[in-house]
């Protein structure tokens, strides 16, 4: 278990969809766990496993005292609508306001395989929805309206980490190279 470095924009692995998970082995657990250490030092609210280069539906989330994880997740979301301030450690330093479901039910397993489902609202539903949204290859910015993505594009590419190149992707000796298939 460790930190790993967290992924930028314009990362190429933030913009793929994950594959699923299909084996919960230890490789996995300690993937969960690398996540649960990163996030908690970066310090974010949520943490999706590209984040940190590793292209699984996996996420971890760190919301009003409760740590959790979610493998596979599959959302239903309620009509009514938040909208509220957002930031993501992939683009530190930003924030803008993003309009998300009020609340999310949130099936999915555990990282030992066992079903869970995590229901909330409010910030709990908008990290759910967010690092699903990583899980498909999309950034919080691109739920913003054409003024606000614009605003986001200018801020990004002003920022001191824009431009910085991607960390070296390291290949798991694994036969899984680094993928639970």
């Amino acid at each position: 278990m460790s930190i790993q470095p967290i992924r930028l924009f314009g990362d190429p692995v933030l913009r793929m969809k994950a594959q699923p998970v299909t084996v919960f082995d230890k490789e996995l657990r300690t993937l969960v766990k690398d996540l649960e250490e990163t996030m908690k030092d970066a310090p974010g609210a949520g943490l999706a496993a590209p984040q940190i280069g590793v292209s699984l539906r996996v996420f971890t989330y760190h919301v009003d005292g409760e740590v959790g994880h979610l493998v596979n997740p599959d959302l239903s979301l309620s009509e009514e609508e938040q909208d509220g301030p957002e930031g993501c450690l992939s683009l530190p330093g930003l924030r803008f306001d993003t309009k998300r479901a009020h609340g999310v039910v949130a099936k999915g397993f555990t990282m030992h395989g066992d079903p869970v489902t995590v229901e909330g609202t409010q910030l709990l539903a908008r990290c759910i929805q967010h690092e699903t949204d990583h899980l498909d290859g999309i950034i919080f910015i691109d739920r913003l309206d054409r003024e606000q993505r614009k605003a986001a594009m200018k801020a990004i590419r002003d920022a001191e980490w824009a431009g910085r190149p991607a960390p070296e992707v390291r290949v798991s000796p694994h036969s899984t190279f680094g993928r639970a298939l």
